[in-house]
């Protein structure tokens, strides 16, 4: 009888001593971060070509070693794929068009902490585009008879694909909806690469682009200069955000925004079309949010 009680009690004694020492092993995991959930970054599909793939691997391995932990990027297919898993919490950080920024802004409450410069400057513009056959010098111009015109624009969801210059032909009276307008025809892209291809190939006679993209297209041969030109531009706009869940604690934010502003890789740099990073908050796009509730995208 002793006996089994001897056995019953070391048997529930090395259980005991088991049962402490994954506790002990799991409190280590917790504190060393290897249970922790990877950094998740989603991009919008800023071009439509694959080559941002090899910049946004640099960029993850850069943020998984300031943050400390591993980080996960991926391009989106397109603009409001990207809003979704913000407002669904199922990112941790974006890069957002101003116009799909306000947008998560207003859902989920997303902050934006960083934004790219551009020859030092964090602003860029909506151009309309048109083939360098084309007579026309101007807005103006091409809109005299605005029923032979066929026009392009980028991602619905775009700030200078689709907002800014809907809303100028908008005030020009010509267009209020893909479906209600003057133009012979109106179509949606998808890209901004996608809308110069369409204007310099003669697909369509017009179409709005970022101005920092299309310049980016020119520099890499992509679009060729003596096909293109500029008939009208808008006023500055700031540049595309980071930005982070309302949630984000203040140590990951400060970690993120030293990573970005010490980035100098010319090929993470190009991916964005930038010349370096700076700081950003919701007050620099209030602009954009305003041009939102105007279009109803938003509530005010």
């Amino acid at each position: 009888m002793k006996k089994w009680i001897l056995t019953v009690s070391i048997l529930l004694l090395a259980l005991f001593l088991s049962a402490c020492g994954n506790d002990s092993a799991e409190e280590e995991s917790s504190t060393t971060g290897d249970t922790q959930e990877p950094f998740t970054i989603g991009v919008i599909p800023a071009q439509t070509e694959g080559e941002m793939q090899t910049a946004m691997d640099k960029l993850q391995t850069i943020l998984a070693e300031e943050l400390d932990r591993e980080v996960e990027i991926e391009v989106y297919p397109d603009y409001n794929g990207v809003v979704e898993s913000m407002n669904y919490d199922q990112i941790d950080m974006a890069y957002l068009g101003p116009l799909t920024y306000v947008i998560a802004e207003a859902n989920s409450n997303a902050k934006a902490i960083i934004t790219q410069l551009v020859d030092g400057e964090p602003f860029y513009n909506a151009y309309v585009i048109t083939h360098t056959d084309n007579p026309v010098a101007s807005l103006d111009e091409l809109l005299e008879n605005p029923g032979e015109v066929q026009f392009a624009f980028g991602d619905p969801n775009s700030t200078s694909g689709s907002l800014i210059p809907s809303i100028e032909l908008q005030d020009r009276g010509v267009y209020e909806s893909e479906q209600e307008n003057e133009f012979e025809t109106v179509r949606f892209t998808g890209s901004h690469d996608a809308t110069a291809l369409a204007v310099q190939n003669k697909q369509v006679d017009a179409g709005a682009i970022d101005s920092a993209i299309y310049n980016q297209l020119l520099e890499s041969g992509k679009i060729d200069e003596d096909q293109l030109k500029i008939i009208w531009e808008s006023e500055p706009l700031f540049q595309y955000p980071w930005a982070v869940l309302e949630s984000t604690d203040d140590e990951t934010v400060a970690k993120l925004r030293e990573a970005f502003l010490a980035i100098e890789d010319p090929e993470i740099l190009d991916a964005f079309g930038a010349t370096g990073f700076t700081e950003a908050d919701n007050a620099d796009y209030e602009s954009i949010k305003q041009a939102a509730i105007k279009q109803g995208i938003i509530e005010e």
